[in-house]
């Protein structure tokens, strides 16, 4: 079937070209021991190693428990960042509850609470997903890095994994176009830092708190080319929507050759044997424009911004004639 004009393609169609670039899991640690950033090219200036900018007095980022912020990012925000009180200092030998369920299971609330308190106010917001690995010379990189600064134009956040590769390129087009640009970490055995161009960031130990972060405080979801993890946080996402667990949210899949395989494979083998409809497909968009993609990605929530608009004023030509 022949490509539009823009490449784009709906599940199902079949790509003869399904040559990309290669996948790999999404990698996106956090660590204290980290070694100083590399500089950037461009845009946002290194942090240095003592947190501050550029090596000035004033600092840059700032921490409130697991969670960091730029100064810009507490302004952005309706609701400033809290600091907390300091924590006591641990006794010399871990005591043994520490690591019983009950005790794992107050972190976990702690990660729920210290992420919904951190993200409450983000509004309009766009998740990107794709691989960690993905270089600063890859294609995909310089592809991300104009999606988050199209979204930022339109006013959206843009929340990823807070990593580097994809993660990094799309923070940094969404902080140079001086949007809020959003990371949510996670902790790995092979730990890297957080990359420089993320103002809010929020660090994880567990998956499935940081996922529901990207799903929470998402109006729609671009899944750039990646591995196991990019895999794990698409369908996670058509499943939630399939379900009817959260509003249908725009999936934007960027590659038209990376994902045609997929896509294809989709279409044969599990709708051909009745394990998804056919409409669950339509759940699915793929492009290689940036400016196409950043039109779907926001539809969604500029609709519902209209009929919440709508709504409202029917309400008040109600009250108006009581």
């Amino acid at each position: 079937m022949p490509h539009k004009s823009k490449k784009r393609i709906k599940a199902g169609e079949r790509a003869t070209d399904t040559t990309g670039p290669a996948a790999s899991p999404d990698l996106t640690p956090g660590s204290s021991t980290e070694p100083a950033l590399a500089p950037p090219t461009n845009g946002a200036a290194p942090l240095a190693a003592n947190g501050n900018h550029n090596g000035n007095a004033s600092h840059d980022r700032r921490r409130s428990g697991r969670v960091t912020y730029r100064p810009k990012a507490a302004e952005m925000l309706t609701v400033h960042a809290r600091t907390e009180d300091e924590r006591l200092l641990s006794p010399r030998h871990r005591p043994a509850f520490l690591d019983s369920d009950p005790w794992r299971s107050l972190r976990i609330l702690a990660e729920f609470v210290e992420g919904f308190d951190a993200l409450a106010a983000v509004g309009k917001a766009v998740t990107i997903f794709g691989s960690a690995r993905t270089h600063e010379d890859d294609p995909y990189y310089a592809m991300a890095r104009e999606l988050g600064q199209n979204l930022a134009r339109q006013g959206f956040a843009v929340i990823t994994g807070g990593g580097p590769g994809i993660m990094e390129a799309a923070n940094r087009g969404c902080h140079e176009a001086g949007g809020l640009s959003i990371g949510c970490n996670i902790e790995l055995p092979h730990e890297q830092a957080v990359n420089q161009y993320v103002d809010l960031g929020v660090e994880f130990r567990y998956f499935f708190a940081r996922k529901t972060m990207f799903v929470k405080y998402a109006d729609g979801f671009a899944i750039f080319p990646g591995g196991f993890g990019t895999l794990d946080e698409l369908f996670e996402s058509l499943t939630l929507i399939q379900t009817g667990k959260i509003r249908h949210f725009p999936v934007v899949l960027i590659g038209t050759q990376y994902w045609a395989g997929l896509l294809d494979w989709l279409h044969r083998d599990p709708t051909m044997r009745g394990n998804i409809a056919p409409e669950d497909l339509d759940l699915l968009d793929c492009t290689d424009d940036m400016e196409e993609a950043c039109r779907m990605l926001t539809a969604g929530s500029t609709r519902r911004a209209k009929e919440a608009a709508a709504a409202d004023k029917a309400a008040e030509k109600t009250i108006g004639a009581k």
